[in-house]
C-alpha cells in the first residue's frame, strides 16, 4: 500500500538528470517568461500591436509611452471566452481535448492631466491595467504498444521474473491562473515626444501533473504511473519594469521603442518525491522556494497614420537575455545548462490596423513568434519501438501564429468593442524519459514499482486557441 506523508520543510531542489522534467522547462518559458497579453477588444483584435500608437492604458503592456498619447480619460472592462484545443498524434492515432474558460480578462483605465503652463509639456497621464488569463492545459497522447520497457520483478512466489511494460498513454495536465498588473505614467512633450514608465507585478498559481499508463504482460494489468516530482504546485509572484519613448517624425509617421526588464520571480513550490521502501513505493511531499529570472525584452515600433480614419502599427520584440534560475542545487544547474544550450532568444513581429467609418471601427492584426528552442537531439522511441538519437525542431514549444479581427462602435462617451483571435501552434511533445542513478531515479511510479527508461516518446501536438472578447468602455 502506498504510504502518504507530509514533510513541511525547506529543501534544495530535487535532482534533474539531463533536464528531463519537461513540464518545468515548458512552464519556465510558456508561463514565467510569457506574461498575459490580454487587453481590451481593440488591443486584442490588433494582436497587441500598439507600440507606436498608444492612447490608452493597454499601452502599459507594450510601450508605456503610449499612455502619454491619451488626451481624454478612459476606463474599460473586457470579458473573455477561450476555447483551447490540443490534438496529440502518435503512431497514426490522435486524441483531441477541449477546454473552455470564461472570465474577466482585462480591466484598465487612464486619467489625463493637462498642464496649463507655457512649457512644452502638455499632459501628464496615469494609467493602470490588469490582465488575467487561464493557463489550464491538457495534452493527452495516444499509446503505442510497440514501445515496451523491460522490468525486473519478483512474482508472488519470490521468483525473479522479467516483465514487459507496454506504453499505453500519457498526459500532461496543468491547472492555474496568471495575472499581470501594470501601473504607470506617461508624458506628452510638445505633442511630438512621449515618454513613459511602468511597474509590472506578476502572479501565477498552478498545479502540474505528468502521468503515463503502462500494461504489464505478466498479469495483463493496466496501471497509471506518476512522474517523479509530480504532481507539483507553485504559487509565484514577480515584478518587472518597462520604459518607453514614442516620437513623431511628422503627422503621419511615428516611431517607438521600449524595454522591459527581466521579471524577477519568487516561486513557492510543493512537489512529491517517490522512493522504493523495499515492500512497495512510498512518497513524501516537500516544499521549497526558487528564484527565477525571465528574459529581458526590447520592442521597436513604427506606425503610419495618414489621416484620422486609418492607422497601422508594426511591433518587433526581441529577447535580450536567457531565462535563468538561481542555483540552489543540481536541479537549477541542469535547467540553466539546458537553457544555455537550447534556448533561442524571443523573436516576435506583430502588425495591427484600424479603419474608422464615422462611429464604426474595423480592426485586424497578425503576429508570428518563433519557437523558443533550437533543434534538439534526444534518444527517442520510433513508432516501431526502436530507439535512436533523433533531431526535433519545435521541441517542447513551437512557432506561434495569431490572427485577430474586431469591430467596435463609438457612441460618444461610451463605446462597445468585440474581438476574435485565432492562435495556432505545432510542436513536438517529449515525455517518458527518466534516468536511474545512485539507487534513485526520475522515472514513473505506481504503488508497487517504478518504470524507468532513458528514452523519450515524442508525440506531435497541434494547439488551436480561439479567443472571443467583449469590451464596454467609458471616455471622460
Amino acid at each position: 500500500m502506498l504510504k502518504k506523508s507530509l514533510v513541511i520543510m525547506s529543501v534544495s531542489a530535487a535532482f534533474f538528470v539531463q533536464a528531463q522534467d519537461i513540464s518545468v522547462i515548458r512552464n519556465s518559458i510558456d508561463v514565467y517568461s510569457n506574461t498575459p497579453m490580454v487587453g481590451s477588444s481593440k488591443f486584442n483584435s490588433m494582436v497587441g500591436s500598439n507600440g507606436a500608437l498608444g492612447g490608452d492604458a493597454t499601452s502599459l503592456m507594450t510601450n508605456p509611452a503610449g499612455v502619454g498619447v491619451a488626451i481624454a480619460g478612459d476606463v474599460s472592462g473586457t470579458l473573455s471566452l477561450t476555447n483551447n484545443k490540443n490534438t496529440s498524434t502518435l503512431g497514426g492515432s490522435s486524441i483531441n481535448y477541449n477546454i473552455n474558460k470564461f472570465n474577466v480578462g482585462n480591466v484598465n483605465g487612464v486619467a489625463t492631466f493637462q498642464l496649463m503652463t507655457e512649457t512644452p509639456w502638455k499632459f501628464i497621464n496615469i494609467a493602470a491595467n490588469i490582465s488575467t488569463t487561464s493557463i489550464e492545459n491538457y495534452v493527452e497522447s495516444p499509446g503505442n504498444s510497440n514501445v515496451s520497457i523491460a522490468k525486473n520483478l519478483v512474482d508472488q512466489n519470490g521468483n525473479n521474473v522479467v516483465g514487459n511494460m507496454s506504453y499505453l498513454g500519457h498526459a500532461y495536465n496543468r491547472y492555474g491562473t496568471q495575472t499581470k498588473f501594470n501601473v504607470g505614467v506617461g508624458a506628452n512633450y510638445n505633442n511630438t515626444w512621449y515618454f513613459g514608465a511602468s511597474l509590472n507585478m506578476h502572479g501565477v498559481d498552478l498545479e502540474q501533473y505528468d502521468s503515463a499508463v503502462f500494461g504489464l504482460d505478466l498479469d495483463k494489468s493496466v496501471t497509471t504511473f506518476d512522474k517523479q516530482y509530480t504532481p507539483y504546485s507553485e504559487k509565484s509572484s514577480g515584478f518587472s519594469g518597462t520604459f518607453g519613448v514614442i516620437g513623431k517624425l511628422n503627422n503621419q509617421l511615428r516611431l517607438g521603442a521600449s524595454i522591459e526588464t527581466p521579471t524577477w520571480w519568487t516561486i513557492d513550490r510543493a512537489y512529491r518525491d517517490y522512493y522504493d521502501g523495499g515492500d512497495g513505493i512510498y512518497y513524501d511531499n516537500f516544499v521549497e522556494d526558487r528564484t527565477f529570472r525571465s528574459p529581458m525584452k526590447a520592442t521597436l515600433s513604427g506606425a503610419f497614420v495618414p489621416n484620422k480614419n486609418f492607422a497601422i502599427n508594426v511591433d518587433y520584440t526581441l529577447g535580450l537575455t536567457k531565462p535563468r534560475y538561481k542555483v540552489q542545487g543540481a536541479a537549477e544547474t541542469e535547467l540553466n545548462s539546458f537553457f544555455s544550450d537550447s534556448y533561442k532568444n524571443l523573436s516576435e513581429i506583430k502588425v495591427g490596423a484600424e479603419y474608422r467609418i464615422k462611429a464604426l471601427r474595423l480592426r485586424g492584426g497578425y503576429s508570428y513568434a518563433s519557437s523558443p528552442f533550437d533543434t534538439t537531439t534526444v534518444s527517442a522511441f520510433s513508432n516501431t519501438g526502436t530507439v535512436a538519437n533523433t533531431n526535433f525542431s519545435n521541441f517542447i514549444l513551437g512557432d506561434r501564429s495569431t490572427i485577430g479581427a474586431g469591430i467596435g462602435y463609438d457612441f460618444g462617451s461610451f463605446y462597445i468593442d468585440a474581438a476574435y483571435q485565432n492562435v495556432s501552434s505545432d510542436y513536438k511533445n517529449p515525455f517518458l524519459a527518466g534516468y536511474e542513478f545512485d539507487n534513485y531515479n526520475t522515472g514513473y511510479y505506481s504503488g508497487d514499482f517504478d518504470v524507468t527508461t532513458p528514452n523519450s516518446v515524442v508525440s506531435d501536438v497541434k494547439n488551436i486557441t480561439n479567443n472571443f472578447f467583449l469590451t464596454l468602455g467609458w471616455k471622460f
